[in-house]
């Protein structure tokens, strides 16, 4: 049989048994509408409830009822931009963010600009950090919002967001993080961090597709972009409940900041190992993203020569999936903003590919993905031959 290796887990994860175990019930024997007022619908409730706590003790947040359940991590980026812009309209129309955020940020600030806000785009330096000098440089007494991913997607970056929320907060700035890859992988105290609105998804945990939710912490204001509800999700988030999405998303962020430490200390060890016989076997490539603060899950590597497109379809064929950016864009062909921004050149970061691991990847597994991996370098500089010492 063909040996299958997946190592784009930043994408998306496979649902763990434990969490399919907890939404099975869901389907077929507590199948109410949460929102009907009968014991099938107060059922299904309780359950909505019982994850709506689940969230709560993972991020430390204050209460229950700050945490919002979303379609996803997009829905609740779209949601805590456009959101607080309109609710506090009134204050100003300035917006902070990075030119590194998903597109989810970025796409729903440029609707704002449709609608006449300003928002500046801060700059990051070659190892993708924020610069907290531009930051202070860019607050006007106009911003009401600051929005600043917690950890990349694309290269695995971890931005200083304690201190970035602390800023906002000394300028009386409200701070919003995209914290969707950053469950699992960092300790998140929102109370701790000062963190305000934070976005989060199901799927990148082991949880289900198709759900996820923005904290709000009490006393911001926020207006709805969905309508159609009056009870749902207090009135601010219409749509009927995804009762067993939201049980497994529950179950998987409980698990995954539980056993965070434990699973960052294999991914670390995964990581090294991978890059120690990479560096055995394959010459003139680069690690994008900062040597220390960053993800343990996320390696973007860049190879000189090559195209990155190619290296992902070849090492498909051997059975390897990788990614050349993020899942949302990884069918374009424009060079990845994030390595842009990061001021990666082009002909560099053209051939850069995204290896994200999983804690059942075994050195066996990465032997075998470096060993293909030489062969496709290997093959695609023998085709377009450039001088790969260049880098």
């Amino acid at each position: 049989m063909e040996r299958k290796i997946y190592l784009d887990n930043a994408s998306t994860t496979y649902v763990s048994n434990e969490v399919l175990n907890e939404m099975l019930p869901c389907f077929n024997t507590i199948y109410g509408n949460a929102g009907s007022l009968h014991s099938f619908g107060r059922d299904a409730m309780a359950i909505v409830d019982r994850a709506r706590d689940r969230v709560k003790e993972a991020i430390n947040a204050s209460k229950a009822n700050e945490i919002y359940f979303t379609s996803g991590g997009t829905e609740a980026d779209n949601w805590a931009i456009i959101g607080v812009a309109h609710a506090y309209a009134n204050k100003g129309k300035h917006i902070i963010t990075s030119q590194i955020e998903h597109h989810a940020v970025l796409h729903a600030c440029q609707q704002l600009e449709k609608e006449g806000y300003e928002v500046t785009y801060l700059p990051v330096d070659s190892t993708g950090l924020v610069s907290i000098s531009e930051l202070l440089h860019a607050i006007r007494k106009d911003t009401t919002l600051i929005s600043i991913m917690a950890v990349n997607n694309e290269v695995g970056t971890i931005q200083n967001i304690k201190a970035i929320a602390k800023i906002a907060h000394d300028y009386g700035i409200l701070f919003h993080t995209d914290a969707v890859q950053a469950i699992g992988t960092l300790k998140i105290d929102v109370q701790d961090m000062e963190i305000d609105l934070m976005s989060m998804s199901a799927h990148k945990i082991h949880g289900p597709k198709g759900v996820g939710a923005l904290y709000v912490k009490n006393g911001v204001r926020i207006d709805p972009i969905t309508f159609g509800g009056i009870n749902q999700e207090r009135g601010k988030r219409a749509g009927t409940e995804n009762v067993p999405g939201i049980a497994g998303f529950g179950k998987a962020i409980e698990i995954a900041t539980k056993n965070y430490i434990i699973n960052n200390k294999k991914l670390k060890m995964i990581r090294e190992y991978f890059l120690e016989k990479l560096s055995e076997k394959v010459q003139f490539f680069q690690v994008n993203g900062h040597p220390h603060q960053k993800s343990n899950g996320i390696l973007n590597i860049s190879f000189y020569g090559v195209d990155g497109e190619s290296i992902l379809m070849l090492l498909d064929l051997a059975g390897i999936a990788v990614s050349t950016s993020s899942a949302c864009t990884s069918k374009s062909l424009l060079p990845s903003h994030v390595l842009k921004a990061m001021n990666v050149p082009d002909e560099i970061a053209k051939g850069s590919i995204r290896i994200s691991f999983g804690l059942n990847i075994s050195k066996s597994d990465v032997d075998y993905v470096v060993d293909e991996l030489e062969k496709v370098i290997t093959k695609l500089r023998a085709i377009s031959p450039i001088q790969a010492g260049r880098i």
